[in-house]
């Protein structure tokens, strides 16, 4: 029974692209060891191409796509790095092109063709009505009323944030006053 050999930087320095990517073929550990050496590069031709933010997921993508690769790899090239910039070069293309589209899309049609989730839409369309609701109750108090109720619920903020300092009794006995106000009481509109 033989130990297995794990990557370490007194052997994986004497090998080169070629035969690290063959030791990766049984121990995937060793691909590591590309990463390590040229991963600092591929990412910096990626953020001069397409800045830093989208470096990082290119970078990402051409390791992953190398490490799925490997097995193609041709071993009788020492030097792993001009296949990493090559798959580097085509994931920024298509990054690009990607871009493009919808950069027309948004020309052509004035709608960002990516439009925010259904579920935000519809919470905002849901506050937006009970917002129209609720102002229209506040338009209908008079305007001593509206005051002292716009006064408790801007206090009513504060005072969950602990900014305030006005009782709770306070504020509670001012929205008692005019919930009975606002609510639609049972056969009255």
């Amino acid at each position: 029974m033989t130990a297995a050999v794990t990557p370490g930087p007194s052997r994986a320095g004497r090998l080169d692209d070629a035969a690290l990517i063959g030791l990766s073929l049984d121990e995937p550990e060793w691909f590591a060891v590309l990463f390590d050496r040229h991963g600092g590069r591929i990412h910096d031709y990626a953020a001069r191409r397409l800045g830093v933010q989208a470096a990082e997921d290119i970078t990402a993508e051409t390791f992953c796509t190398a490490f799925r690769r490997r097995g193609s790899y041709d071993r009788t090239q020492p030097q792993a790095r001009p296949w990493l910039y090559g798959i580097a070069s085509r994931l920024i293309a298509r990054h690009r092109r990607a871009e493009e589209r919808y950069l027309r899309a948004l020309q052509r049609t004035g709608v960002d063709p990516l439009p925010e989730p259904l579920d935000d839409a519809v919470v905002e369309r849901v506050a937006a009505q009970a917002e129209r609701r609720l102002a229209g109750a506040v338009a209908k108090l008079n305007p001593g009323d509206r005051d002292v109720l716009l006064l408790v619920e801007d206090a009513t903020r504060d005072f969950s944030r602990g900014g305030v300092h006005v009782k709770k009794g306070t504020l509670l006995m001012w929205y008692a006053m005019f919930d009975s106000k606002i609510v639609d009481k049972p056969g009255q509109r």
